[in-house]
């Protein structure tokens, strides 16, 4: 089997990349891997600067914006319980275009495995992100590890 030097968990700030996080916190302690956790921050209202938003484009923006911040101060009690058990994690923030992002992390960091969320989308998500996850896996210079289920990490307790 390939060593696991690096791992990159993808968030795109929603509640199921939780389940992300805890595969890759779960497989960085077995292989003794640094963890690095990619906020991908995407502004899925950018191609409405500047344009006078109705109330519907404007409510949209302020749920994205209010999921995006339970999400973060949800991951980062995570996060923070396992660096204080030694984990070694690193979370960087990139904005843009996800895909784009995400490769560049890949070969910058030297990346052996992305772990990204497969999830059933809800509507909001599916507005915000479409189904870019084929997109992303086509591009990829390593593997990728989709999730789909919560798994339960070995002695932690949040």
């Amino acid at each position: 089997m390939h060593e696991l030097k690096h791992i990159l968990v993808v968030s795109r700030m929603t509640k199921y990349c939780k389940n992300a996080v805890h595969y890759g916190i779960s497989l960085s302690k077995k292989c003794g891997a640094t963890l690095y956790i990619l906020h991908v921050m995407d502004n899925p209202f950018k191609c409405c600067d500047g344009w006078n938003l109705s109330v519907p484009s404007l409510t949209l923006a302020n749920e994205y914006e209010k999921l995006c911040h339970k999400t973060k101060k949800d991951l980062d009690a995570v996060i923070n319980t396992e660096k204080m058990n030694g984990i070694k994690i690193i979370e960087m923030i990139r904005t843009g275009e996800p895909a784009e992002v995400i490769i560049q992390v890949a070969e910058e960091k030297e990346i052996d495995l992305i772990i990204m969320s497969a999830h059933e989308k809800g509507r909001l998500e599916q507005i915000l992100f479409g189904n870019s996850n084929g997109k992303i896996i086509r591009r990829m210079p390593c593997s990728v590890l989709l999730v789909k289920k919560e798994p339960a990490v070995f002695g932690a307790v949040y």
